[in-house]
C-alpha cells in the first residue's frame, strides 16, 4: 500500500492539478468526490429504487427461494458432471425459474438498472485507466473479453503479449 504522504509524478495528460505532484490524499479525495457524483447520479438512483422494489416484492422473494433451491440441486448434480442422471433436468429447472424471475417487472427493471450502472462504472474505470496508459487492463463483467490475451481482437503485433 502506498503511504498517504508519498507523491507521484505529474501525469502527462490532463491539467486538473497544474504542475503540482499528485499526493495520495488528494487522489483519494477526488476518488471519493467521483464516488459521490456516481451515488447522486440517475443511474444509481434507479438502481437503488428497483433494488428496494425487489426487496418489497413478495412474489419475487418466493421465486428467488425456488431459484436458490434449484441452483443447489443443480450444484449437487454438477459435482458428478453432466453424466449425472438428473443433470439436464436440474439445469432446465434453473433456466425455467430464472425465466419466471425475469417476467417479474421489479426483477427485470432491477437487472436493467444494475447493467446500466455497471456499464457506467466500467466506462469510468476504462477512462481513468486509459488516461494513465492504454495498456492497463480494466476488469469488467462483460462475458465477451476484448483485447490482447483475452481471446479478443487486438491491433498489436506482439502475438498476444501486450498489456
Amino acid at each position: 500500500m502506498v503511504a498517504v504522504t508519498e507523491t507521484f509524478p505529474v501525469a502527462d495528460q490532463g491539467d486538473w492539478m497544474g504542475d503540482a505532484p499528485a499526493d495520495f490524499g488528494s487522489l483519494l479525495s477526488h476518488a471519493f468526490e467521483l464516488g459521490d457524483w456516481i451515488n447522486n447520479s440517475a443511474f444509481a438512483a434507479e438502481y437503488v429504487y428497483w433494488k428496494q422494489r425487489v426487496q418489497q416484492d413478495d412474489e419475487a422473494h418466493r421465486i428467488i427461494k425456488q431459484f436458490d433451491k434449484a441452483k443447489e440441486a443443480f450444484a449437487e448434480c454438477e459435482r458428478f458432471g453432466r453424466f449425472h442422471p438428473d443433470y439436464n433436468a436440474a439445469l432446465e429447472r434453473v433456466y425455467e425459474i430464472e425465466a419466471s424471475l425475469d417476467r417479474i417487472e421489479s426483477v427485470r427493471r432491477y437487472k436493467q438498472a444494475e447493467a446500466s450502472l455497471d456499464e457506467l462504472l466500467g466506462e469510468i474505470s476504462r477512462t481513468i485507466a486509459h488516461a494513465v496508459s492504454n495498456s492497463i487492463k480494466v476488469p469488467d463483467n462483460d462475458p465477451n473479453p476484448k483485447g490482447c490475451g483475452n481471446g479478443g481482437s487486438c491491433s498489436c503485433s506482439s502475438g498476444g503479449g501486450c498489456g
